[in-house]
C-alpha cells in the first residue's frame, strides 16, 4: 500500500471510529448490559449450543432430543422457536430476538403476538431474553411477555462499528457495537462470547440466502424462504426491508450488498473469537458460510 493510500485509510478509520462513538452516545449508551446481567447458572466447562431456524434443524432436532443435548450444553434459541413443540423440551437458558419486526409497529403481525404469548405462558424455567438496546418506539418487552417472572430481559448493543480493528475489538470486549451482525444467530454468538463460553456450536444455521432468488413480472425481487418450523413448502414472495412503513422492497443490488455484509460479520466474529480463545464449531451440514471449523453432528 502506498503512503497516500495509508493516509487516506487512516483518515477514513479515524472518521468512522469517531462517528461510531458519536452514534453510540446519541442512540444507545456505553454499558455492557450482557456482562452486567451475567449468567448465574452458567458452568464454564459447558458448551453453548445455538439453535438457528434453518430447515436443516428438522433433521438435527430429533438427534438433539434423543441425546438430551440440553443436559450437556446450555441452549440458546432464536426468533420463533418458542412456538415449536420442542421449546418446552429443550428449555433454552437463553433466547435472542433482534429483527426490527419484533419491536417496530411496522413489523407487527399475529405471529409475533403469538410468540410473545408463548413466552409469557410457556416459560416455567429461568431464561434470559436478549433484545436490542436500540428501541426507538419504546416497545415494552416486559408487558409483551406478561411480566413473566421466569424471564430476565437483557439488552445488547447493535450499532455497527467501522474503523480501527484494535478499537473495534476493544469495543466488543466491553459489549459495545456490532460487526454488522446481520442475523440473530450472529448476535447469539456475540452474546455467548461475552458471557464467557469457550465453545460455541451452531445447529440449523443454513444461511442459504442466495437460493430461490427470482425477479417476478413486476420487477420485484422474490425468494423462497424456508425454516425448520415450516409445515409446507413456501412459495416465492417479494423481499422487503424489515419493518419499514410503507414496505420498501429490496433491489437485487441492495439485497446482495446487505448479504455480503452479513457474511463479513461472520469473518469479524471468527477473528474476534480467535482473539478471545473461543472455538465456534459449525455443525450445520451444507451451510453457506466458511468462517468457522466444521464438525458433523455426532
Amino acid at each position: 500500500m502506498r503512503l497516500s493510500e495509508k493516509i487516506i485509510a487512516a483518515l477514513q478509520n479515524t472518521f468512522d471510529t469517531l462517528l461510531f462513538f458519536a452514534t453510540m452516545a446519541a442512540k444507545e449508551d456505553f454499558v455492557n448490559h450482557v456482562k452486567r446481567a451475567g449468567a448465574p447458572a452458567m458452568n464454564p466447562s459447558r458448551r453453548l449450543a445455538i439453535l438457528g431456524n434453518g430447515p436443516s434443524l428438522k433433521e438435527q432436532m430429533p438427534k438433539l432430543i434423543a441425546q438430551k443435548e440440553w443436559e450437556k450444553a446450555d441452549m440458546l434459541a432464536v426468533n420463533f422457536f418458542a412456538l415449536s413443540d420442542e421449546f418446552s423440551v429443550i428449555k433454552p437458558a437463553y433466547y435472542v430476538i433482534s429483527d426490527p419486526m419484533f419491536f417496530r409497529a411496522a413489523g407487527h403481525s399475529e405471529r409475533i403476538d403469538a410468540l410473545y404469548k408463548a413466552l409469557a405462558e410457556r416459560v416455567t424455567w429461568p431464561m434470559t431474553l436478549y433484545v436490542q438496546y436500540y428501541n426507538p418506539e419504546h416497545f415494552d418487552y416486559a408487558s409483551a411477555i406478561g411480566h413473566n417472572p421466569n424471564i430476565r430481559i437483557v439488552r445488547f448493543h447493535s450499532t455497527v462499528f467501522h474503523g480501527f480493528r484494535k478499537v473495534e475489538f476493544w469495543c466488543y470486549r466491553h459489549g459495545l457495537g456490532s460487526g454488522n451482525f446481520g442475523t440473530v444467530v450472529q448476535n447469539g454468538e456475540f452474546i455467548g462470547i461475552l458471557l464467557g463460553y469457550k465453545t460455541i456450536e451452531l445447529y440449523g444455521v443454513d444461511h442459504t440466502l442466495l437460493e430461490g432468488l427470482m425477479v417476478d413480472g413486476k420487477n420485484r425481487l422474490c425468494r423462497i424462504k424456508s425454516h425448520y418450523y415450516d409445515t409446507e413448502q413456501a412459495a416465492a414472495e417479494p423481499i422487503y426491508v424489515n419493518a419499514t412503513n410503507p414496505p420498501r422492497p429490496y433491489t437485487m443490488y441492495s439485497y446482495l450488498a446487505e448479504t455480503a455484509e452479513l457474511f463479513r460479520g461472520h469473518e469479524v466474529l471468527s477473528d474476534w473469537a480467535e482473539e478471545q480463545g473461543v472455538r465456534i464449531i459449525n455443525r450445520t451440514e451444507g451451510s453457506m458460510f466458511d468462517d468457522y471449523e466444521r464438525e458433523a453432528m455426532k
